[in-house]
């Protein structure tokens, strides 16, 4: 009997346990915003503490550095210092004096502007040569106010155009031998030449020259303490 009625009690207890428990959800939790925003807060937090980190590391870095590059400068200049004064001073080595010194250079054949002409000749620089002499044709002497004067033709523009006429005053004559016996008496006229950035003057007799190739040729007088003359080379001062 007593087991019976302690059984009874038991599944009473039991029975009411169950019907006083609270039912479980099934479903997915709703999110709490407040907790959620605590969250993201304290972990942006954490991560910008990071961040700051980093960057203290990285200028912390730069500064060693720079301090590094600073002593290994000033321990370049100090060991410069040191070798500047432990050498001996080197004598300086004057060079010798140019040969040419201020005299300007030559081709074997030059462009020469002749500034009374107005005309630029293909010029050949001969040092075999004493004197200078340009193509003239129809020569001819006369007087003006009891002074010499001479008028002649240049082929200023080649021999294909007509020539055009000059006069000038005679500074003088000059006697040129020929391979003849007889000698070539020719009048002399003073002119300005420009060779390049190269200005000179010098004297000019006056002759046919159709037998030669160039209608102007520079002698010896003329190269004379202001040019020297490099025979493998044409057109020195541009053509």
């Amino acid at each position: 009997m007593l087991k019976h009625t302690l059984a009874i009690a038991i599944i009473a207890l039991t029975a009411g346990c169950s019907m006083t428990q609270t039912p479980q959800p099934t479903g997915p939790q709703p999110v709490n915003a407040d907790e959620f925003k605590q969250a993201m807060a304290a972990q942006q937090t954490e991560l910008l503490a990071a961040i700051s980190a980093v960057k203290d590391d990285s200028r912390a870095q730069i500064a060693e550095l720079d301090q590094a590059i600073t002593a290994l400068d000033q321990e370049v200049k100090t060991l410069g210092q040191k070798q500047a004064t432990a050498a001996p001073s080197q004598p300086q080595v004057e060079c010798p004096p140019s040969a040419i010194g201020d005299k300007f250079m030559l081709g074997e054949v030059e462009n020469v502007f002749v500034e009374e002409l107005k005309t630029s000749f293909e010029t050949r620089i001969d040092t075999g040569a004493e004197s200078s002499s340009l193509d003239a044709r129809n020569i001819l002497l006369f007087e003006r106010d009891g002074t010499q004067w001479v008028r002649f033709d240049v082929f200023t523009q080649g021999e294909d155009k007509p020539a055009s006429t000059f006069e000038a005053k005679v500074v003088r004559f000059v006697r040129i031998k020929q391979d003849t016996e007889t000698d070539d008496r020719r009048p002399v006229i003073h002119a300005h030449l420009k060779i390049g950035k190269f200005s000179a003057e010098t004297d000019l007799n006056l002759t046919d020259r159709s037998h030669l190739d160039y209608p102007l040729l520079l002698g010896r007088k003329f190269m004379k303490d202001i040019a020297v003359v490099d025979v493998g080379q044409r057109f020195i001062h541009g053509k």
